[in-house]
Order: structure tokens, then C-alpha cells, then sequence
């Protein structure tokens, strides 16, 4: 579980420079465009969470508290992203991987509480 943890850690850092690029190229588009859109800041906002996540997921691998910190951050970018998506439609694409993200460190985390009470 706690490698699991830990490659979810640094994949989401390095995502996390992709989505920035994308997001701020998105940005510049919109305020070209005046179209009102926040798309841009929308993926920004992810990419900070996705990197917050990864680097809490990374450093507190083993801590059950970690884990569901790591958990709630990956649910708000996710969610905040799928609602602000607008015409930059990759970021439906990086908000999902945000989730998938968050449900597996979910399921990681009950398993080792679970394997926790076991033990007592």
C-alpha cells in the first residue's frame, strides 16, 4: 500500500507541470478571446491540488491522516475542475485522473485501518 501511495505521489507531481502548461496556454486563449471562460484558472487550481496531494501522498505514505489529506485534496481539484471545464476539455480528462486518484488512496487508506484493527 505504501508503494502504491507513493507512485500515485509522483506521478501526480509530474502531471501536476503538464496540467500548469496546459492551463496557462487555456488562460491566455480565454483572456485572447475575452470569452469569460475559467477554464484556465480551473486547471491551474487543479494542478496546484494534484501537486499538494502528491507531495503530502509522497511524504506521509505510511499515515492513515496523510492518506485522507491526500484523498481530500485530489476530490476538490477533481471536483472543481469537472464544474469549470468549459471548451478546455482535457481538463475532464485531468480531473478524472484526479478522482481515480482519490478513490484509490480511499481504498488504500480503509485497508490499512482495517489491517490495523486486525492487529489489535
Amino acid at each position: 500500500m505504501k508503494i502504491i501511495r507513493m507512485v500515485i505521489g509522483i506521478i501526480s507531481i509530474v502531471l501536476c507541470v503538464l496540467i500548469m502548461f496546459q492551463s496557462c496556454a487555456v488562460g491566455v486563449g480565454n483572456t485572447l478571446a475575452e470569452s469569460g471562460e475559467v477554464s484556465g484558472t480551473a486547471g491551474l487550481l487543479l494542478a496546484v491540488c494534484m501537486l499538494v496531494a502528491g507531495i503530502v501522498s509522497v511524504a506521509a505514505r505510511k499515515s492513515f491522516a496523510g492518506t485522507i489529506v491526500s484523498v481530500c485534496f485530489y476530490a476538490v481539484g477533481a471536483l472543481l475542475a469537472a464544474a469549470s471545464a468549459g471548451t478546455y476539455t482535457d481538463l475532464k480528462v485531468w480531473s478524472a485522473i484526479a478522482g481515480i486518484f482519490a478513490v484509490i488512496l480511499l481504498i488504500t487508506a480503509i485497508m490499512q485501518k482495517a489491517k490495523g484493527i486486525k492487529k489489535l
